[in-house]
């Protein structure tokens, strides 16, 4: 239609083509338009972004992270900046959680967090939860200890079982980085580990009361098992070649990437440890 404009009036054109004026009046007006173009530079950051984060960032991260270094670019070259980079987010796989046995005669307490995933200090809640981690030589688990104030991984152990020593592992480990005071609430599912004699005797020696989901009910720890599901897709739900290597991948993860680098919306696009050092100040 374009073409043939000065040959034919817009009226014929359309009626011929069925098509109205108004797409073709709109397709003149976008045609007109000079698109905005990705400068060389913008192309380089989202790539250092995209790769110091573990390729998982997508578009809000990538712009969050691009306003924070103080440059200002649009959200629109952002996006065509990674579509020619052929780079996005990684996107969450839904995580079913398999560690929980409840069948067991241990005392059950009552579920006192009842989904309240926020507090106003650090050491007031804390959730934990138990995952499989898979590698060649066979199973690792994976205990981790979460602060609901910041999301920050504040205990976790490692073991090749899923006895009671590995959940009362992360409780020391976070105990000692953190020095709660009495009356802090540690929720989890019902699982026997953390319904076991050792661990109920750890939290009392502490002043920690114990807080447990309702059975069967995965959402009254959503927090502790979103956690475990954005780690394995963020790890590429990768297949490890022995135990060690699964250990030392897992370390990076939480303690290099996760508490200290990874923004969550939750906190204003802060990590874990910028977030708790920004309410400190």
């Amino acid at each position: 239609m374009k073409a043939w404009r000065k040959d034919f009036s817009v009226n014929r054109m359309a009626a011929l083509l069925g098509v109205s004026k108004s797409v073709f009046y709109s397709y003149m007006k976008r045609s007109g338009k000079k698109k905005e173009v990705v400068s060389s530079d913008l192309l380089s950051m989202i790539t250092q972004i995209h790769r110091s984060n573990r390729r998982c960032f997508g578009l809000r991260k990538i712009c969050h992270e691009l306003k924070v270094q103080g440059l200002q670019y649009s959200r629109l070259s952002v996006i065509r900046g990674m579509k020619i980079l052929e780079i996005s987010g990684k996107r969450r796989k839904r995580y079913v959680p398999r560690t929980t046995d409840s069948d067991h005669d241990s005392p059950i307490s009552p579920n006192l967090l009842n989904r309240n995933f926020s507090t106003e200090l650090p050491n007031q809640a804390w959730v934990s939860d138990i995952t499989y981690v898979r590698t060649a030589t066979g199973w690792l688990y994976l205990c981790a200890i979460i602060d609901l104030y910041s999301r920050k991984v504040v205990g976790w152990s490692m073991k090749r079982h899923m006895e009671s020593s590995l959940v009362a592992s992360a409780l020391r480990m976070a105990i000692g980085s953190r020095r709660p005071a009495s009356g802090l609430v540690f929720h989890s599912d019902r699982g026997s580990q953390y319904a076991s004699q050792e661990f109920r005797s750890e939290l009392k020696k502490h002043g920690i009361v114990q807080s447990m989901s309702r059975k069967g009910n995965c959402w009254d720890n959503a927090v502790a098992e979103s956690f475990f599901g954005q780690m394995k897709n963020e790890l590429d739900r990768k297949v490890f070649a022995n135990q060690e290597e699964a250990k030392c991948e897992i370390f990076d993860y939480i303690e290099v990437f996760y508490n200290r680098k990874r923004s969550h919306s939750y906190l204003g696009y802060l990590s874990p440890e910028a977030f708790e050092t920004k309410k400190v100040a």
